[in-house]
């Protein structure tokens, strides 16, 4: 879901625009390092499917988790091999280290029943919802 940002062009403080923009290039530098696992999610016949995007990461780091209706994905990108010897590096832009995504769904998911499968840096998930779900009403004393 998209963030909606309302902005009142009148209600702009000028010393707090002034010290955010000096701010924004290291904000920037920093906050654009980590990878964020994109996803896209559909609901399909009582399954969610699920495809997220883990670029980089090999299936043995990636690691998915299963609570109820809290699906978490982890992943670990590893560098594959350092500089040869008496290399000089000129530019290194990959990023090492953990991503992590997690996120709610409506209902409960049967983890008896999910699958996962990782193809080309793109992970699909089939989450069956659990069936049984009921809602009881409850009366106030």
């Amino acid at each position: 879901m998209n963030e909606l940002r309302v902005n009142d062009l009148f209600s702009v403080d000028p010393m707090e625009d002034m010290f955010r923009g000096l701010m924004r290039p290291w904000r920037l530098a920093v906050t654009d390092r980590a990878p964020r696992i994109n996803v896209d999610l559909n609901e399909s016949n009582g399954n969610y499917l699920l495809k997220a995007e883990v670029p980089g990461a090999r299936k043995e780091d990636i690691e998915v988790r299963i609570d109820g209706n809290q699906v978490t994905i982890n992943a670990e990108l590893k560098r594959e091999s350092e500089s040869p010897a008496g290399a000089k590096v000129l530019r290194s832009e990959r990023y090492l280290g953990q991503c992590t995504r997690s996120f709610w769904l409506d209902s409960a998911i049967d983890e008896s029943r999910a699958e996962a499968k990782y193809e080309n840096g793109v992970l699909q998930l089939t989450l069956p919802k659990k069936s049984g779900g009921t809602s009881k009403r409850l009366e106030i004393s």
